[in-house]
């Protein structure tokens, strides 16, 4: 020692002891502990001197480090006690540890550079390092760029360490190098260093993230339970001591040893451990931007190829990852899955890596783990788009399927009651949109099977994601319960936010036949693939999914009456007049027997491919000029990138169904009318398989809603089995397809009459189908697992033309004597209201497809049968007459409440009928719906829209204007009660003559 040294340079020299006594230091070789006592008092009352003798700690361990390089021990012992003051300058210097920062970290540099493969000084150096995250604030990080530098190499060195492959006998050795890395970056993770700077968290994540999936995605399943369970039940690590979530004064720094003697090596499960343990942490003290980040470098770690065909272990780590992430930031890692599947949309050939993340995604969605703020309809609009690209790019990607069960999965996570019907609305609009613009490919593809594809694959996702959605509202048991939804985050005692906040209960609401109705025309599409999937997909939400309102069987298939306690006389007043009248079921059925029939007997099937309708088959033209936009959001995704310029318009972005495809809809629909023949003929295109599916979709109507499918289905029957009827002297051809239809009609005629409890009916049907010796013509129905995508499936034809010209006669069921048997029966008139003669008129009504498509717009039918001066007049159980203070007033009662718009037309003198309780409440004009069709007007010509007048109308009476108020609760108080105002009612002539006559 020089004898006019620095002060600070003594101080520091007088830690070592003499060289003479260094190789004997060990095994602690510790400074001495008088001398380090006075250094840190120095250096804690004089932090300007700090950087001083931090220069001076690092001139001695770059010198040292070189020697011991060389094989020195006395240079190694010295290393060991330089790098015992470091972390004793660390601990008690900790206020000013940004002062001690870059000297501390150039220190571990050089000793980690030189002599990384020494484990003991690993292992000091760990424990300095893992000091200096404790108590740093990690500012100086994003201030110092040689600070910062000289860290990620310091922690490269340790992430290294914790995937090291040492070659030697000795496991416990191996195990004991990889902890010891885990306790630094275990040290990292618990700090501000990895979190106050945002340029330097991703560098620095992407080195431990690395290391710490290495360990999770080659361990064995049962062992990541097995370790994540001893995680939960020990607080803390054997080997790692993670510091306290305490202030820096109060925080105490980890104690990280090789090996003691007497304790056995650590073990590949202690490894597992830790690396779980950090990386739980991790995630647990990341926000959303961060844990984004943190996904995708993880991401681009599972996917080397050392890591390949580990999908189960990828898809473990997908939902730990959610279960760690903070409550209100979960909602992160699915859609930073979905981001990344979006980045290689475009590629030629899907990969392994795509497939594994369509994977994770469904696992995700899936578990019972609540994803607040995870924005479902972004996350569907995203995988439609994506499933349409790699439609475009191969009708017949492997990626595809995994992608159908993504789209199902989501339906698991119910946030609120309308969503599966807003999800169901956009996977709707861009099947519309498929359906009409599809044909794009046609010239690259002549059978156009990108477009069946897409719509195969997205009928798919629509079916999985409303029984997803059914599946997660049942318990283990199988007993149905309502869809859970996290409420949000509670509060506990101290003011933070609870990890596990109540669940809040709440019941979705069903796809509504309006949202429905835009995808019938599914049913007559050119391809039968596409024809077949969409009967199966049309018959599962029959049975389950649309709202029934009552209208329903028993258990054993049979509908029976139902007894006056199962409901209120009002509330069964209204269903009967729901079912009468129509509802938004009964429309949707109206356009189903429609399509039914047109399916039976049109030459023609398949959508308009010109670029725009032609004037003849613009029928829809007020909708068309409306403005009307589907039942779809209209948010806008980023458009796909296309491949030599392929792309059709139908995958760029998500939309409402624009004004040409709503025409194109309307001319597809008028083609299929104009192709509509009376009677079946040779030129009818439907197949044996066409006409199974239609004896598959009629079964479900009449087994699901017998009242209503009776009631729009039964003339729908007749007029089918008129067109069977075709003269003895036809083709060979027209008689198959005659034949064929007639085994439809006679078992759909057991099915009505199994349904309703008729033996007659039944024994008629029966005795039809037994005549025709037993041989069914019909192929069975293929099998079909819902929301699954399945190949497509192939049909089958009408044997070709045999030499003998006929067809083996049968005798089929006679259509009037079934009728007769229908409207003669006590549970059909149970349960509609009407008597044998109401049945018999409003089952015998003329039908026809284009009428039935007029029927299914929300407007009045003038030629009801059932009304008289605009008042229907309802044929009432004699159990519901039975009952007090019951009449026909009451019964017709509207439902809907009294708002502004009553008073308004009131005052305007367009009430109609004096009392506004039996006005039928007025239709809402189908410019605010979405059904696409107006058959109302002549084919040429366009149709009238309603306008407000200029003027306004003459108002009506004194009587009407004040009962409006009455329900409305507007006028003088009455002294009795002070929340009901009332006006007295008139009793003179003018208000009998606004009664209505019971």
């Amino acid at each position: 020692m020089l004898l006019f040294s620095p002060h600070h340079v003594s101080l520091v020299s007088a830690c070592y002891p003499p060289s003479s006594t260094l190789p004997s230091a060990g095994p602690d070789y510790r400074p001495n502990a008088q001398e380090l006592s006075r250094l840190t008092y120095y250096a804690t009352n004089h932090p300007g001197k700090i950087h001083k003798v931090g220069a001076e700690l690092e001139k001695h361990a770059k010198s040292e480090c070189t020697k011991t390089l060389k094989g020195n021990p006395r240079a190694r012992a010295s290393l060991l006690i330089t790098l015992g003051i470091l972390l004793a300058l660390a601990t008690e210097c900790r206020r000013d540890i940004s002062l001690l920062s870059p000297s501390l970290i150039s220190c571990l540099k050089v000793t980690l550079d030189l002599v990384a493969s020494d484990l003991e000084i690993c292992a000091r150096a760990a424990s300095v390092f893992t000091a200096w995250c404790t108590y740093t604030d990690g500012r100086a990080i994003g201030v110092d760029a040689e600070l910062a530098q000289n860290h990620l190499v310091v922690l490269g060195h340790f992430t290294k360490q914790c995937i090291a492959e040492v070659k030697s006998v000795d496991r416990a050795l191996g195990n004991r190098t990889r902890l010891v890395g885990l306790a630094a970056v275990a040290g990292v993770v618990n700090s501000e260093a990895l979190y106050v700077s945002p340029a330097q968290f991703k560098p620095q994540v992407s080195r431990i993230v690395h290391a710490l999936l290495f360990h999770i995605i080659q361990s064995d399943l049962n062992m990541l339970e097995e370790c994540t369970q001893a995680m939960k039940e020990s607080a803390n690590s054997v080997y790692l001591a993670e510091f306290r979530a305490r202030p820096p004064n109060e925080r105490r720094s980890a104690s990280i040893h090789v090996h003691v003697n007497g304790e056995a090596g650590p073990s590949s499960a202690d490894v597992l451990t830790a690396s779980l343990r950090s990386l739980s942490l991790l995630l647990q003290h990341s926000n959303a931007a961060q844990v984004g980040i943190l996904l995708q470098t993880a991401v681009e770690s599972m996917h080397e190829p050392r890591f390949r065909g580990r999908t189960d272990q990828c898809r473990w780590f997908a939902r730990k990852a959610c279960e760690w992430t903070q409550y209100q930031y979960r909602y992160v890692v699915p859609s930073r899955l979905v981001e990344k599947l979006l980045e290689t949309q475009d590629a030629l050939v899907s990969t392994d890596q795509q497939g594994t993340l369509a994977t994770m995604l469904t696992t995700i969605f899936t578990s019972p783990i609540p994803l607040v703020n995870l924005s479902t309809s972004d996350i569907v609009s995203n995988l439609i788009t994506l499933i349409l690209r790699r439609v475009s790019v191969n009708p017949d990607d492997d990626l595809l399927p995994l992608l159908v069960d993504s789209i199902g999965s989501l339906g698991t996570h119910v946030y609120y009651s309308d969503q599966i019907q807003d999800l169901a609305s956009e996977l709707i609009s861009r099947l519309v949109t498929v359906e009409v613009q599809g044909s794009a490919f046609q010239e690259k593809d002549a059978s156009d099977r990108r477009r069946s594809q897409a719509i195969r694959c997205l009928l798919a996702g629509l079916l999985g994601l409303m029984l997803a959605a059914d599946t997660a509202c049942k318990d283990d048991n199988g007993k149905s319960h309502k869809s859970s939804r996290p409420a949000p985050p509670s509060l506990i005692a101290n003011g933070t936010l609870s990890p596990n906040p109540p669940i809040q209960i709440s019941q979705r609401r069903r796809v509504s036949g309006e949202t429905w109705y835009e995808t019938l025309g599914l049913l007559c599409d050119g391809d039968y693939a596409v024809r077949s999937d969409y009967a199966h997909t049309l018959v599962t939400y029959l049975r389950r999914e649309i709202p029934k309102r009552g209208d329903t069987t028993d258990a054993d298939g049979v509908r029976r009456s139902r007894a006056m306690a199962e409901g209120s006389p009002s509330i069964q007043a209204n269903n009967i007049s729901l079912l009468l009248f129509g509802d938004s079921g009964t429309r949707f059925l109206h356009a189903t027997h429609a399509y039914l029939f047109m399916l039976a007997t049109s030459s023609s099937f398949g959508t308009t491919t010109a670029s725009s309708p032609s004037p003849a088959y613009s029928l829809n033209a007020e909708l068309a000029s409306s403005g009307m936009t589907s039942v779809a959001t209209t948010a806008e995704v980023a458009p796909c990138h296309s491949i030599e310029n392929t792309e059709p318009p139908w995958t760029s972005s998500r939309r409402s169904t624009g004004p040409v495809t709503r025409s194109r809809k309307a001319s597809n629909a008028q083609k299929l009318l104009d192709c509509v023949s009376a009677k079946v003929s040779s030129a009818c295109l439907s197949s044996l398989s066409d006409h199974t599916l239609i004896l598959h979709v009629l079964t479900a109507i009449h087994e699901e809603v017998p009242v209503r499918g009776l009631l729009t289905g039964i003339p729908m029957l007749l007029a089918l089995d008129a067109a069977s009827q075709v003269e003895d002297g036809a083709d060979f051809a027209t008689q198959q397809r005659a034949g064929a239809l007639k085994e439809v009609l006679a078992r759909i005629w057991l099915v009505v009459g199994r349904v309703w409890d008729s033996a007659e009916l039944m024994s008629l049907a029966e005795s039809a189908l037994t005549s025709f010796n037993g041989s069914a013509t019909l192929p069975q129905i293929a099998p079909f697992t819902p929301g699954v995508l399945r190949p497509a499936e192939e049909q089958v034809l009408f044997p070709p033309l045999r030499e003998e010209g006929n067809v083996v006669p049968w005798s089929h069921v006679n259509a009037e004597k079934a009728l007769s048997l229908i409207v003669s029966s006590k549970n059909v008139q149970e349960a509609t209201g009407l008597d044998r003669q109401g049945l018999l008129r409003r089952l015998t009504v003329q039908w026809s497809a284009e009428a039935a498509l007029r029927d299914s717009l929300e407007r009045p039918n003038p030629n009801r049968s059932m009304t008289e001066n605009g008042t229907p007049l309802l044929k009432l159980s004699p159990a519901l007459m039975a009952i007090e203070n019951l009449s026909l007033q009451s019964l017709t009662r509207s439902v809907r409440g009294v708002g502004v718009t009553d008073l308004r037309e009131a005052l305007e003198g367009r009430a109609g009928a004096s009392n506004s309780a039996l006005v039928r409440p007025p239709s809402v004009s189908t410019l605010d719906h979405s059904t696409t069709f107006d058959l109302y007007s002549s084919r040429l010509a366009l149709t009238k829209t309603k306008s407000r007048p200029k003027k306004r109308a003459v108002t009506a009476g004194s009587g009407e204007v004040r009962d409006v108020l009455n329900r409305l609760g507007i006028g003088k108080a009455n002294g009795t009660n002070l929340l009901r105002a009332s006006f007295p009612s008139l009793q003179k002539s003018d208000h009998s003559t606004h009664s209505v006559v019971s």
